[in-house]
């Protein structure tokens, strides 16, 4: 009985954490493509990306989301339903203002859908941490981050390409019933009752504030903050300019796009739950180091396709699937380990917190990578990326020590 309620818990998250990967999936896969077919410039193609500006900046309203609820209806389930709602509508409405009409209808409606599904991970983030315990997070992150993925795939890919069929119409009038539907899913859990301690922390905005920053103060803390900002700084790097590394190797796009857009997707989703499964059977700040060191090998792959020259196809395709499988294994141990590390009683601003850090930590990465790569080459910015990688492994040693003072 309790493995059935397990897998119905960790079923339920997932079905929510897929509602939210279909507006980023479309944002940022499938909507540079329609605008760019409608005569959009590129840097308003680029400039389109600021739309995605809410799942950075959650962490501002994050304090409103574990402050206010209605009990009686669940203080998370008061936010994740009216919100899957909103976000269904939103969807609605995006079926009558194709980017060829409507622009600018279009760009503020993906945007309300940004803002709607940060705010609602906010509370299922925090309706996650309320209802698993520490041995239930390493499956319980491998569902958030496959449910995540795959929504982005449905949404960035195959509605994508279905729209051929269905049509623009069609193709938001799906996604909006997917997300409804998904949203369902929060009337299938229990919320826990609130404890006193946890009812006090959360008496005002004040307690809530004082809360997160009593928990940043912690021992070990800020270690935490940062190994999450910098432990992607290397991999956002090289990511970034694999794909222009390839173009410039000769590949053509359909090729590229369909090893790294699909084969490396479902590997990073495959790695995703093998992340789950090893964060669950081992402790997970180990899970989070062995994925690490996995993921920093795959990396001196694409150092060395770019350093040997004139990279096979079968060898690009291998280095693709490894770092993509490893990458995913990676991000779900952290997401597992850095749930753990979260104070309960303000769950969801603490993790948001966090996730915001993991978010803004690797940008400069991403904003730099082609200034490095045009001073040191693909090899040499490759290279740069893999040390940095290995560099920032250290960081898990005063976490390390720290885990264990606390035993």
């Amino acid at each position: 009985m309790a493995d059935r309620t397990r897998a119905g818990t960790i079923a339920a998250l997932a079905a929510l954490y897929f509602a939210q990967g279909i507006p980023f999936g479309f944002q940022a896969t499938a909507l540079p493509v329609f605008l760019r077919a409608s005569g959009v410039s590129l840097s308003g193609v680029g400039f389109a990306g600021a739309l995605a500006i809410p799942w950075a900046a959650k962490a501002l309203w994050a304090p409103l989301v574990d402050r206010y609820g209605w009990e009686r209806l669940g203080r998370r389930r008061s936010w994740i339903l009216p919100l899957g709602v909103l976000l269904s509508l939103t969807c609605a409405a995006a079926a009558f203002v194709p980017p060829s009409r409507h622009l600018g209808a279009l760009l503020a409606l993906v945007f309300l859908m940004n803002l709607l599904a940060a705010t609602q991970d906010i509370a299922v983030d925090g309706l996650a941490i309320d209802l698993l315990g520490r041995g239930e997070l390493g499956l319980a992150n491998a569902a958030q981050v496959v449910g995540y993925k795959v929504g982005m795939l449905v949404a960035g890919g195959l509605l994508v390409w279905a729209s051929a069929w269905i049509g623009w119409g069609g193709q938001f009038g799906a996604m909006a019933a997917l997300v409804f539907l998904s949203a369902l899913a929060s009337l299938a859990l229990r919320e826990p009752p609130v404890s006193e301690v946890e009812a006090h922390a959360r008496r005002s905005l004040r307690e809530v504030l004082a809360a997160v920053f009593a928990a940043l103060r912690a021992p070990g803390a800020l270690w935490v903050v940062a190994f999450l900002g910098t432990y992607k700084l290397g991999e956002a790097m090289v990511d970034m300019m694999f794909k222009p590394f390839l173009v410039d190797a000769g590949f053509p796009p359909h090729r590229i796009g369909l090893w790294v857009g699909t084969y490396g997707l479902v590997a990073s989703i495959a790695g995703s739950l093998a992340g789950g499964l090893l964060s669950h059977r081992i402790p997970l700040l180990s899970a989070v180091a062995v994925t690490s060191a996995l993921r920093t090998v795959a990396m001196a792959g694409e150092w060395y396709l770019a350093a040997a020259g004139a990279p096979t196809a079968e060898a690009v395709v291998a280095v693709t699937v490894a770092e993509h499988l490893f990458g995913g294994a990676l991000t779900t141990a952290v997401f597992a380990f850095m749930m753990s590390r979260v104070r309960r009683s303000v769950g969801a601003t603490h993790y948001t917190l966090l996730a915001s850090v993991e978010v803004l930590g690797k940008s400069p990465a991403v904003w730099l990578s082609g200034a490095v790569a045009q001073r040191l080459g693909y090899a040499g910015l490759f290279a740069l990326g893999t040390v940095i990688s290995v560099v920032f492994l250290g960081l898990l040693l005063p976490l390390r020590e720290r885990r264990a003072g606390e035993g």
